[in-house]
């Protein structure tokens, strides 16, 4: 569960380049991208529920107030906020044994005082049943070759001011601690030094688990908690790791995407890829190209693969369909997600059968829309209402998306308010471009491909959503290995 004590409600209605990508559950919640890190790491689906904002919390107690639901009391942080806070990490954590809770942001804002004193009243409500790990940054100096220990001993000092006495240190830094600056923190902490872990800069994320449990990590906290631990050798992220380093080809794919000013904005579609290539092997170079520039088409030879991801508004539509014409016509191996699919329509339909269509978002008082929106969207509010989570989409056999998914019906995961318009369904399976994917109930298509490429494939969900480290998305897996021939 993530905690972030900002005030938006979800981050919905955040820029991509601000704060990243919106990743969506399978319940249909936004939330914020740390979820998807969760996701892909615990190789399990979580739910709206598991994120919570200082936007929800305000959002239902000033509802609750005005319904008259605290019988005029006066409404405060303490307890009404607090209160609410904690019944909502209990309710998530219901049915389960072990919840692992993240707050956001940094120890001593004020924004994050509340979560502060819930999480000491936590403390104090399960006693042994609780355990509080404190991450703490320790900076390297590389000029004078020294680590300032000094910051985390203050964030510390500062959280037990609040009343948080935390019993497991984890320390982030570029090099390892000496045992000498261990003990130094353990003492001004009052934390005992087999109790402090150390996560050092690696050369892959995905090692991290490994080396925490090399720490017996997972054995100090299973210890405190009093709970059962089960052995585990992990083959399966030992396997992937192991691939990390005996990668035997290479495949490089150009991102032609129009949040290129902060990575995070595609981490799932980069960390989908990374999944698909080191289980096979291959070893993944990307470059985001930049669709709101007037990039040079031929830069594009240099790769083995395009991918044009998802995105909302005018900015950059251009260079997304450069990206896409010149796939289609070099036979590029090329996938397009959710926007990426209704360019590939709009692409397809205006430059191979000339029929001078637009698409809604882009051109709204248009009459000839190959792209428009979905008629019970129109008139809403921006925020939370969209076409959300998990939802069915029915294959059609013998098709590329068949072959690639192996099955006739799939689930996954959607954030979009625009549809392909069936009236034009025809017209583009006449030229080969064929609707292989829809949806059962609401004949709502799904997936596009090229019937005249190698491997030209576009779906209007977001694949990238469902890949997990060891469980890599099938569609990216294909994208992968096509691109690697």
């Amino acid at each position: 569960m993530k905690c972030d004590p900002y005030l938006n409600v979800d981050p919905g209605t955040m820029s991509p380049i601000e704060h990243g990508e919106v990743f969506v559950t399978v319940d249909g919640g936004e939330t914020d991208l740390d979820l998807g890190h969760y996701e892909r790491f615990l190789n399990k689906n979580l739910t709206k529920g598991s994120s919570l904002t200082s936007g929800k919390v305000y959002q239902e107690i000033i509802e609750k107030e005005r319904a008259g639901h605290f019988e005029g009391k006066t409404v405060q942080v303490i307890p009404h906020v607090t209160n609410l806070i904690k019944e909502k990490i209990y309710e998530v954590a219901k049915g389960y044994d072990l919840l692992i809770v993240e707050v956001g942001g940094s120890v001593g804002d004020i924004e994050s005082l509340a979560y502060t004193e819930s999480i000491r009243q936590i403390k104090f409500e399960l006693k042994n049943n609780a355990a509080i790990i404190h991450v703490g940054y320790v900076p390297y100096i590389k000029v004078s070759k020294e680590l300032k220990t000094k910051p985390m001993q203050r964030s510390i000092s500062l959280l037990r001011s609040l009343g948080v006495a935390p019993d497991f240190l984890v320390t982030r830094s570029e090099i390892e601690l000496s045992d000498r600056e261990i003990e130094k923190i353990g003492m001004f902490a009052n934390v005992q030094t087999d109790n402090i872990f150390q996560s050092v800069d690696a050369s892959s994320i995905y090692s991290i688990p490994l080396v925490l449990k090399d720490q017996k990590f997972d054995d100090k906290v299973s210890e405190l908690l009093n709970i059962g631990k089960k052995d585990s050798n992990h083959v399966e992220l030992k396997k992937f790791n192991d691939n990390l380093s005996n990668l035997e080809k290479e495949v490089n794919i150009a991102i032609v995407g129009k949040y290129v000013d902060n990575m995070d904005s595609y981490i799932s579609i980069i960390e989908a890829l990374k999944h698909a290539s080191i289980n096979n092997k291959i070893k993944l170079n990307f470059k985001l190209i930049n669709a709101r520039k007037d990039y040079d088409v031929d830069e594009l030879s240099k790769y083995d693969g395009i991918l044009v991801p998802g995105g909302f508004g005018s900015s950059g539509v251009e260079g997304k369909l450069k990206a896409i014409k010149y796939a289609r016509e070099n036979n590029v191996p090329f996938l397009g997600i959710c926007y990426g699919m209704q360019l590939v329509a709009l692409e397809f339909a205006n430059n191979v059968l000339n029929l001078d269509v637009k698409h809604g978002e882009l051109e709204p008082k248009a009459k000839n829309k190959i792209i428009d929106i979905m008629s019970d969207m129109k008139d809403k509010v921006i925020g939370g209402t969209m076409r959300l989570g998990n939802y069915e989409c029915s294959i059609t056999e013998g098709t590329l998306a068949h072959s690639i998914y192996k099955e006739l019906s799939i689930l996954e995961r959607h954030r979009h308010r625009y549809e392909f318009n069936n009236k034009y369904e025809e017209p583009l399976k006449n030229g080969g471009l064929i609707a292989s994917g829809k949806h059962p109930e609401t004949g709502l298509v799904e997936i596009l491909e090229n019937k005249n490429n190698d491997f030209f494939i576009a779906v209007q969900f977001h694949p990238e959503l469902s890949s997990k480290i060891t469980n890599p998305n099938k569609l990216f897996v294909g994208f992968i290995k096509a691109s690697a021939k």
